[in-house]
């Protein structure tokens, strides 16, 4: 498809507003496809804005910073924002729709329906933020009611995320197919965030500890180690090797179950979330023994 099915990026701010515009899409048989972001964009959201128009005769945007996947002390209120720099690049990138409600459209007075998606969420970044998982399921199951999409682009940075929103997908019938993105990073290596600009100058350079961590790990496997504690112990050891690192988990998972994995002997998920000052970043490894 060509860039931009429609003259002029609408900015939508109700969900009557953007169901009537998916609808009225899908019954001119345009697949309608939806990245779901919390704005302040950079080229990773552009890469899954960009495969989305490739793929899809109509291409959807949410912005919406969700305050339910933000527990007690998090950053919320600091969460960067920049409303209007992040319409201008998505409608560079030729996305028909921006679908930017307020919080009170989203969660009406008396709001008391979440979705919890069990086991997956119990380790990685489920266990050191609790509230996390429900809160991003509840609001994407709202934005696919919201948006009525064909598929829904996701960036594999999150991959916990990726995994959980497949297994909702599945579970409640959505019928959506969640295309899966790659990681998109800087120079050095670091992966692209929102978060990134929370780092002073020294903290940035730090933060390149994390990849060059998991890509060791990764070597390590390829060399032919199989013990997952001694693959996840040298993760752990090679970013505390960095002062500015303080990390709150370096784990190797079962890529699908993203459980423990005590022997190497099927895909791997090597993961890591690390605090940098303010910033608390996370990345990972895909790694196939076979």
């Amino acid at each position: 498809m060509g860039r931009g099915t429609l003259q002029t990026m609408q900015t939508l701010k109700s969900v009557g507003e953007m169901r009537a515009c998916s609808e009225t899409a899908r019954g001119a048989g345009r697949i309608v496809g939806l990245v779901p972001t919390m704005g302040f964009f950079h080229e990773g959201h552009l890469s899954l804005m960009r495969r989305a128009r490739a793929e899809c005769g109509m291409v959807a945007v949410s912005l919406f910073v969700n305050p339910t996947q933000f527990g007690p002390g998090e950053d919320l209120a600091a969460y960067p924002r920049n409303f209007e720099r992040d319409c201008a690049l998505a409608a560079a990138e030729g996305v028909d729709v921006m679908f930017a409600p307020e919080a009170a459209e989203m969660y009406p007075g008396n709001y008391a329906t979440y979705i919890n998606v069990e086991g997956l969420t119990a380790n990685l970044c489920g266990a050191s933020r609790p509230v996390h998982f429900r809160g991003v399921a509840t609001v994407v199951a709202k934005l696919f009611h919201a948006c009525r999409p064909h598929r829904a682009y996701f960036g594999l940075k999150d991959y916990q995320q990726v995994r959980v929103i497949e297994a909702m997908i599945r579970d409640l019938n959505f019928g959506i197919e969640l295309v899966r993105c790659p990681i998109v990073r800087e120079p050095d290596g670091v992966a692209m965030s929102s978060r990134n600009s929370y780092l002073s100058a020294r903290e940035r350079v730090a933060a390149a500890v994390l990849s060059r961590s998991l890509s060791a790990a990764e070597e390590q496997i390829r060399q032919g180690e199989r013990d997952g504690a001694v693959v996840a112990k040298a993760l752990r050891e090679a970013i505390e090797a960095e002062p500015l690192a303080q990390v709150d988990y370096a784990e190797v998972v079962d890529a699908e179950s993203l459980m423990p994995l005590g022997q190497i002997d099927r895909p791997a998920l090597l993961a890591a979330a690390v605090r940098f000052g303010r910033a608390r970043l996370i990345d990972n490894r895909v790694v196939d023994p076979a």
